[in-house]
């Protein structure tokens, strides 16, 4: 029992006191059963106290617990009784499957279908279908016969066919990869060879040849396609390699490389061009109505070095439209052309030997340098400098594999420690044509070119020898160039303009 005290103020201000006690019960036995229960862990951590009182008691609980489970399993021997549905008939099946999902698969035969019955009867031969479309595309080596063979068509069909043909251009010119379309006619039996209804083929750019069957046999009709010739152009900035960032603009190989060329013949690829440096190219293109395109030859070159810019343009004559890739590059400044002789290196790498006395790497003495050594990986490929006459090609003393070049005026260049060389004694080169790779051959202590000028039989300074014509357009050539300059900056990089 405790006693429990309440104090208050009455209205007049006097303190009451009163007392009142309180008993309270005690527990019964079964109340302190309950608690007791209450304060047990019965599942105690197994892992600790191992031993005591705690943990047997976590013992016996986890025991009776898989016992219980023991005893109420079904079982691990006696399989479990379950009910099967019963196998369908023929006939059952025969409804039940179409209805089914899987006839998707098996010809897509759904929907509510009967089964054969006495008034099916089976037929003596499949009926052949009235008309065979087909395509296919000419091959390397193909004929236009054989294709027409190959796809089943009457013999007396793929001669007439290609005399028809043949009258509109000569069948070899018929390009790999032209595809076929046309349609096979019916025929009195199934062994027979097809007549042709309708073929229709592009064995050209700009036109279309369409072959039908008429009620006075066949005849062939050409189709004109619309062809528009607006340059494409590209631009971009050089990067680490010009020639790589040519490539991911878009432009073919055969045209960077024709890029890189033209350029060589002005600035030094090696050391001239800077990572920021703008390049500017135009291509020839031709864009079908139908979808083709058809990219060609480059007739413009252009690149910003920041402190001057390079503008070639391709100019084969104003009575030349130039489709054979020919003309020489002119300075797009008024249509003056400077060709010069060489400005820059043979193979792209930079120098690391300059002409003059030095330490020779091998000898150990100093001896005259009488030329520049460009480094650059095994292999590169060596280009002409000048035109001329090819007077050595072969192994030469120290120079290893060695090509000598005799050109007008005097005037030589001489290709040392190449790996291999591309070119005979007696042969004529121009400029920029491939003439050997570089190398480690003869005396050197690792790959690269060793290039020699000479002039009346003296060696020069490459970096400080140059020589150049000048080729002047004047009155009407002078105006159509410039008309054409016009035309080509007036093109949308990227777009027809």
């Amino acid at each position: 029992m405790f006693l429990r005290n309440d104090q208050f103020d009455s209205a007049g201000g006097a303190a009451a006191r009163s007392s009142e006690l309180v008993l309270v019960p005690e527990p019964t036995r079964l109340d302190r059963m309950r608690h007791a229960i209450e304060a047990i862990d019965w599942t105690p951590d197994l892992g600790a106290r191992i031993g005591s009182r705690d943990w047997f008691r976590g013992a016996a609980t986890c025991t009776a617990l898989l016992c219980a489970t023991w005893a109420l399993s079904p079982g691990f021997a006696r399989p479990i009784a379950g009910e099967t549905p019963k196998a369908l008939s023929s006939t059952a099946w025969d409804n039940a499957r179409a209805q089914a999902i899987a006839p998707l698969a098996w010809g897509a035969d759904t929907g509510q279908r009967m089964a054969a019955n006495d008034l099916v009867r089976p037929l003596g031969e499949t009926p052949d279908r009235p008309h065979l479309p087909f395509s296919s595309a000419m091959s390397d080596g193909d004929s236009l016969a054989a294709l027409l063979r190959r796809a089943g068509a009457a013999k007396a069909d793929v001669a007439a066919i290609s005399d028809m043909v043949a009258n509109a251009l000569p069948l070899d010119e018929i390009r790999p990869g032209t595809r076929f379309d046309g349609v096979l006619g019916p025929r009195a039996h199934k062994s027979d060879p097809r007549p042709i209804e309708t073929l229709s083929f592009q064995p050209a750019f700009d036109f279309r040849l369409i072959i039908s069957r008429t009620a006075n046999g066949l005849s062939m009709q050409r189709q004109a396609i619309s062809v528009d010739d607006t340059p494409l152009r590209i631009q971009g900035l050089a990067g680490a390699s010009l020639y790589k960032s040519l490539r991911a603009a878009g432009v073919p190989s055969t045209a960077a490389a024709d890029y890189l060329k033209a350029m060589a013949t002005r600035i030094s690829l090696g050391s001239d061009v800077t990572a920021g440096d703008p390049f500017d190219i135009i291509l020839k293109q031709r864009r079908a109505a139908t979808g083709e395109v058809e990219i060609g030859d480059i007739v413009f070159a252009g690149l910003d070095l920041g402190g001057r810019k390079v503008q070639l343009v391709k100019w084969a004559g104003q009575d030349s439209d130039d489709e054979d890739g020919g003309g020489d590059w002119y300075d797009a400044n008024g249509g003056e052309t400077r060709r010069q002789g060489f400005v820059g290196l043979p193979v792209n790498g930079r120098v690391s030997s300059a002409f003059g006395m030095r330490m020779h790497p091998i000898l150990g003495y100093y001896r005259m340098h009488k030329g520049i050594d460009i480094a650059c990986p095994y292999g590169s490929p060596v280009y002409a400098v000048v035109d001329g006459t090819v007077n050595w090609a072969g192994y030469k003393g120290g120079y290893g594999n060695f090509i000598g070049i005799l050109g007008s005026g005097g005037v030589g260049t001489g290709y040392g420690h190449l790996s291999r060389i591309a070119v005979r004694n007696g042969e004529r080169v121009s400029r920029g044509e491939l003439v050997g790779y570089s190398g480690n051959s003869g005396l050197s202590t690792g790959p690269h070119l060793h290039f020699e000028v000479y002039r009346g039989g003296e060696t020069v300074n490459p970096r400080g020898f140059s020589f150049s014509t000048m080729a002047a357009l004047t009155g009407s050539a002078l105006r159509a160039f410039k008309a054409k300059v016009a035309d080509l900056l007036a093109v949308r990089p990227g777009t027809a303009r």
